[in-house]
């Protein structure tokens, strides 16, 4: 069995002992962040029957999974990194899922996009949960809105996503994403990755953007 394999089949046990009430059917998906990783490094998840895989950047993801996604159309590609207005076109007719809407210009972008190409897209909000300057997200105070505004451009909207400052214990940051979840009534969240995913999971995260402790370190 391949290392990326046995890794996969950890975090799931890990996982499964974590919380409560949970079984293989309704863990929280594992999204394997297979970003500047080469196909060989992926094929073995694509063999073992994984499906939900995360990329950040447009062309990279053209490359890699145009090919892989027209012989295996159930896998699931998901955009989790800033996507550029440029690259929206691009981006929605190959990922499923895109993590990153952060404003309205970019929702009116996505909105337009997809309706030429005939496809939606479920849509995650970023909320910059930390007020980092450096990081991508809409202010929390403002996420309602934009939630607002994209249903108003019938973008399917599935949840909100964040990326916790990375110095301190996430666990607050985590309680306040479900808390706005659950006020706007969505069913999916994405937060938590290699370094803290028990917890975003114990908080009721529903995707895990995964990838160091599948791949290994990226160099």
């Amino acid at each position: 069995m391949h290392k990326t394999v046995q890794n996969l089949i950890v975090i799931k046990n890990q996982l499964k002992s974590s919380l409560s009430n949970v079984t293989e059917s309704n863990l929280p998906k594992i999204i394997a962040v297979s970003k500047t990783f080469k196909i060989d490094k992926i094929s073995p998840l694509i063999e073992y029957g994984h499906l939900d895989f995360g990329e950040n950047k447009v062309q990279e993801a053209i490359d890699k999974w145009t090919d892989i996604k027209l012989n295996k159309p159930d896998i699931q590609l998901h955009m989790i990194g800033k996507l550029q207005t440029n690259k929206v076109k691009f981006a929605v007719k190959l990922f499923d899922y895109i993590h990153s809407v952060d404003s309205e210009k970019l929702a009116k972008k996505i909105a337009d996009e997809q309706f030429k190409a005939k496809r939606k897209i479920k849509i995650f909000i970023q909320v910059n949960i930390g007020d980092e300057t450096q990081k991508s997200g809409v202010d929390i105070n403002e996420s309602n809105n934009l939630v607002i505004i994209c249903k108003k451009l019938n973008l399917n909207v599935v949840g909100f996503m964040c990326i916790p400052p990375s110095d301190i214990d996430p666990s607050g940051y985590f309680e306040e994403m479900d808390k706005i979840n659950k006020i706007n009534n969505f069913k999916d969240l994405s937060m938590g990755m290699s370094s803290d995913y028990i917890k975003a999971a114990q908080h009721n995260s529903t995707y895990l953007r995964i990838g160091s402790n599948i791949f290994g370190q990226r160099y």
